[in-house]
């Protein structure tokens, strides 16, 4: 019998599928009569409530492994990391370097994604051109020294645009929603600390927390219709996040770089699937910054994807 511990460290409780140290898991789940209420605030009832469903259930757990590797392709451009993609129509997991993906690290901008939708859902930005005033200083990136819009800050990764969202949101309902998503380890440090925590602050989260945010938020919660976000805000956020949109497909992510450790975080929608994704890279220099999207293409590639 497959515990419920197992089980919930993996995805929290949310999801079905089941990562081992295989490179795919599929994992189905009959649960005719019974529905699982995944929208309640309270953490703590939540948590029962997944784990009382879990072990009614886990003896019907029924798992299929196959393997997929992706190692050849994290061969090709000579860097360790990891990588981890979720199907969520067929509940199959595809890994690379499972270790890695329960390693946690510095969201670093990719928590551009959830600060995005708290600073809609609270009032200080109001839309995706809505513009704020450089302060005239003089950064590394000659896109961020100029006055920037929500839209071109998220794809231009505008630190000091989201620093200042982030002073507007103020620590304690920062806090509030974080809690709220179950985002990483939640820790966001003192109230002196709300404009780097992603950066340089205590705040972790592993490629598979990753993907369990990003379904909570896009798959599970939209169509449940309670979210502690708008189904307006959520929209633009995702429309914000398209990296590319082909008649076949339409792939949305966010990239991040801090302490040499690189991120591409998103989901891919084709043929009325869904495919959550995390990649994880060691990044010692900003040559590699590109591999990171090109790797988790070659790897969504491999899946007969893209």
């Amino acid at each position: 019998m497959i515990s419920f511990s197992r089980l919930s460290q993996i995805f929290g409780g949310v999801s079905f599928g089941l990562l081992t140290s295989f490179s795919v898991v599929t994992a189905s789940l009959k649960s005719e009569g019974y529905q699982l209420n995944i929208n309640r605030r309270d953490a703590e009832s939540a948590e029962k409530e997944v784990k009382e469903n879990f072990q009614l259930y886990e003896s019907r757990l029924k798992i299929s492994v196959n393997n997929v590797s992706f190692k050849d392709v994290f061969q090709e451009f000579g860097v360790n990391g990891s990588i981890i993609i979720y199907d969520s129509t067929n509940n199959k997991v595809y890994e690379h370097n499972s270790s890695r993906n329960s390693q946690a690290f510095l969201p670093a901008s990719t928590f551009k994604i959830l600060n995005t939708l708290i600073a809609l859902e609270t009032g200080v930005i109001q839309n995706d051109v809505s513009v704020l005033t450089w302060d005239g200083v003089k950064r590394d990136f000659n896109v961020w020294n100029q006055d920037t819009n929500l839209r071109q800050a998220f794809k231009n990764s505008t630190v000091w645009f989201y620093q200042v969202l982030a002073r507007k949101i103020g620590s304690e309902r920062m806090q509030k929603f974080i809690n709220q998503v179950g985002y990483g380890n939640k820790q966001i440090g003192k109230p002196e600390n709300i404009d780097n925590f992603w950066l340089e602050g205590a705040l972790r989260i592993t490629p598979k927390q990753q993907i369990q945010f990003l379904q909570i938020q896009f798959l599970q919660k939209v169509q449940s219709g309670k979210l502690p976000f708008s189904k307006r805000n959520l929209d633009l956020l995702k429309d914000i996040m398209v990296v590319e949109k082909t008649p076949n497909y339409t792939l949305r992510g966010k990239t991040g770089w801090v302490d040499k450790t690189g991120w591409f975080v998103g989901y891919l929608e084709q043929n009325n699937q869904v495919y959550y994704f995390a990649t994880n890279i060691y990044m010692s220099d900003a040559k590699l910054a590109p591999a990171r999207i090109q790797i988790t293409r070659l790897c969504l590639e491999k899946l007969r994807l893209l």
